[in-house]
């Protein structure tokens, strides 16, 4: 089925481009949200306007979330876990434990499906990318260690105070 967007989708494309999508997809996601219309020649002739208004409102949406962006690029978040001897975690820590966290540092609130990462399982230090739009997006950094061992980077007196430790699931 193809289908011109009207609004940026994540991994499928940006308004205004017309793509190929499955037809279950297109019939029973894109086009009830208002996401998609169907690619007819009357639909064809408004891809221009939709792309300018759509260019627009980014740029609008990227002013207000670079604010975010700036705040939280390059931010690291330790969580301290039972391990074994090989560096498997007995648990694991989640998106939405991450989101929390970096809530209780910065106040900034994300979903957990705004956090590009599968549920970390081992020791060791990560990168989060963190889509705040689809031009935008910062990177967290993200260490595990081992309960009762020292983080490996040291952190400032007054956030470690405050830092509560994330306890693995």
């Amino acid at each position: 089925m193809r289908v011109l967007l009207l609004k940026d989708v994540y991994k499928v494309g940006r308004a205004g481009d017309v793509k190929r999508v499955a037809d279950g997809y297109g019939r029973n996601f894109l086009l009830p949200q208002g996401l998609a219309v169907l690619a007819t020649p009357g639909a064809l002739k408004q891809v221009e306007h939709i792309r300018a208004k759509a260019n627009e409102q980014r740029a609008i949406l990227n002013k207000e979330m670079d604010v975010i962006a700036k705040k939280i690029d390059g931010m690291t978040l330790t969580f301290s876990a039972k391990a074994s001897e090989t560096g498997k975690l007995y648990g694991s820590f989640t998106p939405q434990m991450i989101a929390d966290k970096l809530k209780a540092k910065t106040t900034v609130e994300l979903t957990r499906r705004q956090l590009d990462i599968q549920p970390l399982r081992t020791l060791g230090t990560f990168k989060v990318a963190a889509r705040l739009t689809v031009d935008l997006i910062p990177h967290i950094t993200v260490i595990v260690y081992r309960e009762g061992e020292t983080p490996p980077v040291e952190e400032k007196a007054g956030e470690a105070a405050s830092e509560a430790e994330a306890p693995a699931a």
